[in-house]
């Protein structure tokens, strides 16, 4: 049977499963050396890929926090990574394991993910939004990821909104930079009942209606994902996010809106197998 590869890069680490049948039969997971020379952290990849690679695996996709030339599968500037600043990583792995590779962003990575493996197989038209450091967001259309020409497409959370940008107030940054407090820290006392932190949720929610709103205007999805750390915490800012949408100009289009937070624990890994999938589909 015919497999995938999905590979998580992360700032310090990098998580692999080798997808087979809509499971992952195969994991693994290392730390990478971030503060090494670039080839050295691209050997220590293929190392991590040998470890599930077999002749059933068909395609490699890969997620990086990081600007990616998706045609040509090059990474820019990856976070954590100071030696990543151009790196050719589809042209080095289809060399050493003489099979296709497809290179996304994180973002759009957990996108295509929730189409393939999670809440989103039955639509057609999805916006994914991770909702923790930052308000990452990928866009699928028609069935297909779109990434745009430089992998920018989709990227709401930097959209200008009140003195910064969505990102600013979307994100576990509102509850640094507005309240000085971290996000688990609130997230802890509101589950205890803690007025004021219930508050900040509130106020939140309200930030975050207007980031679906965003989206609402300029894509129009049949649904939105939310994923993230933050995401758990939907319950407390779910209230005030449909409240800022009752001002929302097409309450119809609204009304068929379907919000759904991710559930599967590997939804990063399977993203990026998915790329895979989304390729040749």
């Amino acid at each position: 049977m015919k497999s995938v590869i999905g590979v998580d890069l992360g700032g310090t680490k990098v998580s692999l499963g080798k997808v087979q049948d809509q499971r992952i039969v195969a994991h693994y997971k290392t730390n990478v050396s971030a503060d090494k020379e670039s080839d050295f952290v691209v050997q220590e990849i293929i190392e991590a890929i040998d470890m599930v690679f077999d002749d059933s695996v068909v395609g490699i996709g890969i997620g990086v926090p990081s600007l990616v030339d998706v045609k040509r599968g090059i990474v820019y500037d990856v976070q954590n990574i100071p030696s990543w600043k151009e790196v050719h990583l589809q042209e080095i792995l289809e060399a050493r394991f003489d099979i296709p590779v497809r290179i996304n962003n994180d973002a759009n990575c957990f996108a295509v993910g929730e189409k393939y493996f999670g809440k989103a197989r039955d639509y057609q038209n999805i916006v994914g939004a991770t909702i923790g450091t930052g308000f990452g967001t990928g866009v699928i259309i028609n069935n297909k990821l779109y990434s745009g020409k430089n992998c920018g497409a989709g990227e709401f959370g930097m959209l200008p909104y009140k003195d910064h940008v969505l990102e600013y107030y979307c994100s576990g940054q509102f509850f640094k930079n507005m309240h000085y407090v971290k996000g688990e820290e609130i997230y802890a006392r509101a589950r205890e009942g803690d007025e004021s932190a219930i508050k900040l949720f509130d106020e939140f929610g309200a930030h975050v209606g207007a980031a679906v709103s965003t989206i609402l205007y300029t894509v129009d999805p049949e649904i939105i994902i939310f994923g993230g750390s933050i995401s758990n915490a939907y319950p407390l800012f779910q209230k005030t996010m449909w409240q800022y949408l009752e001002s929302f100009a097409y309450q119809k289009a609204l009304q068929k809106l379907q919000i759904e937070i991710s559930e599967e624990p590997n939804i990063a890994v399977l993203g990026a197998a998915a790329l895979y999938l989304d390729a040749h589909n």
